[in-house]
């Protein structure tokens, strides 16, 4: 799939509830509903202010020209090895020149997000949403549990397909002994648009897909989950060394 294509079907979730990005969500979902791409949808991907500068930073990093290259647009969201060639001071500079973090959240919790750096963190999504805890796009606002769970990238597999409606099997974000972890498996039902993506359309009991905001993304192979399970973990173990 295109890199821009894809990246607007997670960047659209937070955008139609004007958390993220440009007042454009008539426009992201029209080319998904289209599956077209142009330079168009790529300058609406560039107005958000906290997801572009992370796909530059992960696009620089591993040489590759295209900050909406697949492989580069995956590595965000989902992960994969091109985050493990990001250096640790490059991330640093990014969260401070970039997305302005220190000015935002203070020098003394900027102190402990930069000391995770040290202790492995990447420059995945679910970095940015465990380990710092006031939202950095639209809403100036601290997370929740709620709004970390929906703003996290999670999987769920589909156990039941009725209509515009799916029935997922997915693990959700609690907190245990004080501290984040994911909880054992819980049935949710989410909503699918009648105009979705032909992959959500036709989608499959048994099949795994990636939910933003409520959003079904895409389906996702096995591997990818559990990629996207292990960077996520990563980032939860993280955060619970600084919160």
């Amino acid at each position: 799939m295109d890199g821009s294509l894809l990246c607007s079907r997670y960047a659209f979730g937070p955008n139609r509830l004007h958390y993220c990005g440009p007042d454009a969500n008539r426009e992201i979902f029209a080319y998904i509903q289209n599956n077209a791409t142009d330079v168009g949808l790529q300058m609406l991907l560039k107005a958000f202010r906290t997801l572009y500068p992370y796909l530059e930073l992960i696009a620089s990093s591993n040489n590759i020209r295209d900050p909406f290259d697949p492989r580069v647009v995956e590595a965000y969201w989902i992960g994969n090895k091109l985050l493990e060639n990001v250096e640790k001071k490059k991330i640093y500079r990014h969260l401070v020149d970039a997305l302005g973090v220190k000015k935002k959240i203070g020098n003394r919790s900027f102190d402990l997000v930069a000391d995770t750096l040290g202790k492995g963190a990447l420059p995945h999504h679910s970095f940015h949403v465990f380990s710092i805890w006031r939202r950095t796009g639209d809403a100036d606002i601290a997370h929740t549990l709620e709004s970390m769970d929906s703003c996290r990238i999670s999987s769920g597999k589909v156990m039941k397909v009725d209509g515009p409606f799916l029935t997922v099997e997915t693990e959700p974000l609690e907190i245990e002994n004080g501290k984040l972890a994911l909880g054992k498996p819980v049935i949710k039902r989410i909503n699918r648009d009648i105009s979705s993506p032909t992959d959500i359309e036709q989608i499959k009991i048994g099949e795994i897909i990636t939910m933003h905001w409520g959003v079904p993304c895409e389906v996702i192979s096995p591997e990818k989950a559990r990629a996207l399970k292990k960077y996520t973990l990563r980032h939860i173990a993280l955060a619970n060394q600084i919160v």
